[in-house]
């Protein structure tokens, strides 16, 4: 929430809730000190969300004997989601702050964003996995897309230099 303050007349900007999405990956670590340092120096409350995106199976011919079993690969995603969150919520970085959880289904964009949304986010802090190139038209940019269809700002937070080299090869 941004508002003007009476003396000056310029924008004294609030941040309440900042989001800070997870894979549980190596790289969405990058944002979690990030997320923490703004959220202690503002007494923010940091909803950490994680995105469980549903396997679809590949229509067509695989080869296989059996079917895959989506199902048990979904609940596992599922699983693994609610084991890994307390690691993420109780770090040392997110001590004594005011923490959430959310683990929500779906696009992972698009659940960021609409999270962001139905709880008034007022900043979210993503990392980057720091693809170019061919990998970024593969997978795409889960942060380039929450950048584009956020209703907040978005802090994009990109990995070192030195693992970005190595997730491009």
């Amino acid at each position: 929430m941004t508002t003007l303050t009476e003396e000056t007349g310029a924008p004294h900007l609030q941040l309440r809730r900042i989001l800070l999405p997870t894979d549980f990956s190596g790289c969405a670590n990058y944002a979690l000190p990030y997320a923490a340092a703004i959220a202690r120096a503002v007494k923010a409350t940091v909803i950490c969300i994680n995105v469980v995106e549903p396997i679809v199976p590949a229509v067509g011919y695989t080869g296989l004997a059996e079917a895959m079993p989506i199902t048990e690969l979904n609940e596992q995603m599922e699983y693994s989601a609610e084991r890994e969150m307390p690691d993420i919520l109780h770090s040392d970085d997110l001590r004594g702050l005011e923490v959430e959880e959310v683990i929500a289904h779906g696009d992972a964009a698009a659940e960021i964003v609409r999270v962001a949304n139905e709880r008034e986010v007022d900043l979210i802090v993503i990392s980057s996995h720091g693809r170019t190139g061919l990998g970024r038209i593969i997978f795409g940019s889960t942060a380039e897309a929450v950048v584009r269809h956020a209703h907040c700002p978005v802090l994009v937070v990109k990995p070192p230099p030195d693992e970005e080299e190595e997730s491009e090869q």
